[in-house]
């Protein structure tokens, strides 16, 4: 992934932010990341670290439409995944035909052949092992997760052995921010 394109994510998640008031912390802590698929439009994701704690974690991330976040899983982390603002289409895998979730707080068995959608507001649980990939709704969705302690370089497991947490970056100009991954 090119500086530029870092960059530029950025700057259009920083513009979100701002215009519906997420303030963010001193120093924030950035990640974007391609995947290592090398096509940031299609598969990419802009995430803030607000909290890095031992017991639990903060995040908020900014995803743009149709830009997935690929199919994976967490062997250690349960995650609250919060729609902020817009609308995140979320797609779950399964070996059986539902999963049981925490959707709003009440448990459903939601289907694996459909897509939950989540509207500002709306949250989702996500407990150890639950496939699921993601991407905005709308032109683009702000999304809040809280979550047991975080661990990006050893527990996330995608469906491909092609994809990767972190990307390899060119340095084609100046960083804006310093990233998780720097």
């Amino acid at each position: 992934m090119k500086r530029s394109e870092i960059n530029a994510a950025v700057g259009a998640a920083s513009a979100a932010f701002a215009e519906h008031h997420w303030v963010l912390p001193p120093n924030p802590r950035w990640d974007v990341t391609d995947f290592g698929l090398g096509d940031f439009t299609q598969s990419g994701l802009v995430l803030v670290n607000l909290a890095e704690q031992p017991e639990y974690c903060e995040k908020l991330m900014f995803v743009q439409k149709d830009q997935v976040t690929p199919h994976h899983c967490h062997k250690a982390k349960k995650e609250d995944i919060i729609c902020r603002w817009g609308q995140l289409v979320i797609e779950l895998r399964d070996d059986s035909d539902t999963v049981r979730l925490q959707v709003n707080n009440e448990w459903r068995d939601v289907p694996v052949n459909e897509r939950l959608v989540l509207n500002a507001g709306e949250r989702v649980t996500l407990t150890q092992n639950v496939r699921h990939a993601f991407w905005a709704g709308t032109d683009y969705a702000i999304v809040g997760e809280v979550s047991t302690a975080n661990d990006d370089t050893c527990d996330n497991y995608f469906d491909r052995d092609d994809i990767g947490r972190f990307s390899e970056i060119e340095e084609d100009e100046p960083p804006l921010v310093k990233l998780v991954s720097d």
